[in-house]
């Protein structure tokens, strides 16, 4: 089921957000990772629209929309990656948002192709200002 994030649900999505993420950009070190875990959690996080995908209690993965258009995360559980449940995600906000963007490493090339399967188009490429890795602006 997908729902809306409760408070309970931050400890367990930031769980999944760590470890999915510096798996899934093993080209940026780890460090950078853990050094905007609270940005994350505090900053991010609070300004989202961020629903979970939830299984009898237990959080598979999540995805955060700010400003009511861009897509600022989708992670799903490492252990439950392939599953449909990315899919599914995306699926219920492409619904429920008219028009939908989002930035996502160039060197990704697994969410690059997903992406592109669920529709996003690449529209531009540009310099992270944060990383400075190379990342694409898609949208749909």
């Amino acid at each position: 089921m997908i729902r809306k994030l409760k408070n309970e649900d931050t400890d367990k999505i930031m769980d999944i957000w760590k470890e999915s993420t510096i798996k899934a950009h093993h080209f940026i070190n780890k460090e950078y990772w853990e050094n905007n875990y609270d940005t994350v959690r505090d900053i991010y996080l609070p300004q989202s629209d961020t629903f979970v995908y939830d299984e009898e209690g237990n959080i598979k993965g999540f995805i955060s929309i700010i400003n009511s258009d861009f897509i600022g995360a989708l992670f799903v559980d490492c252990d439950c990656q392939g599953l449909g449940i990315g899919s599914k995600l995306i699926d219920c906000v492409i619904k429920k948002y008219k028009k939908l963007t989002l930035a996502v490493y160039k060197d990704n090339e697994k969410a690059v192709k997903f992406y592109e399967s669920k529709g996003f188009k690449i529209v531009k490429e540009q310099e992270n200002q944060d990383s400075g890795f190379q990342e694409y602006i898609m949208e749909i």
